[in-house]
């Protein structure tokens, strides 16, 4: 069986209820549903087909728990400069998120999307599309989430990253304790101009 034939919902299906999940069960991700997710990754485009990524996938617990403990000092830095700093300044919008910095290291699998060049950053972006629909197909949810500078040298030391190599993104992967979509989205016109900004076209 091919990863496509594996896929079985239609991409329609996994675009219009692909949401971000952050409460995520601690129930294991079978590898092969893992490896899955990942081919799904690579297959996606890039310039010159260079494919400038690699894909850490954290499932040890000791290695979650301490990229855990990373993660939460990167997610408070991000809101400190914000202008938060302590759970009761969090605004509403943030309290999920704020609850996954706490919980993080308990996922089952963190895969942090890499770039192995300086110019690859661009590239991981369709791969991390991909990724995402496909553990979407699976009935396996997750976000994209990114680190912070003051953690960077921590986590390049603890996932022995090589010169060149970056992480761009971090992915917590899950089955989720709620639901998937229908999500609600703003209308297209109100996002959508033609020829210059504000000119929205009759057709949407």
């Amino acid at each position: 069986m091919t990863t496509a034939d594996r896929l079985d919902i239609t991409l329609g299906d996994a675009i219009f209820s692909l949401r971000a999940i952050r409460r995520i069960k601690p129930d294991p991700i079978p590898d092969a549903d893992l490896k899955t997710i990942l081919d799904a990754a690579r297959q996606a485009p890039n310039g010159a087909n260079r494919q400038p990524w690699h894909f850490v996938v954290l499932q040890d617990a000791h290695v979650r728990k301490r990229f855990g403990e990373l993660y939460r000092v990167a997610w408070w830095a991000k809101r400190n400069d914000e202008g938060f700093f302590k759970p009761e300044d969090i605004p509403d919008h943030y309290k999920l998120a704020m609850a996954l910095a706490d919980n993080i290291g308990e996922v089952p699998a963190i895969v942090l999307v890499c770039a192995t060049s300086p110019g690859g950053r661009e590239s991981v972006i369709p791969a991390t599309q991909n990724l995402l629909l496909a553990a979407r197909a699976l009935g396996i949810g997750g976000t994209i989430t990114s680190l912070h500078a003051d953690v960077e040298y921590d986590v390049q030391k603890l996932l022995e990253l090589p010169n060149g190599a970056g992480v761009v993104y971090c992915i917590p992967l899950g089955y989720p304790q709620g639901r998937f979509g229908p999500v609600t989205r703003n209308p297209l016109k109100e996002i959508v101009s033609v020829d210059k900004w504000g000119s929205s076209p009759d057709w949407v």
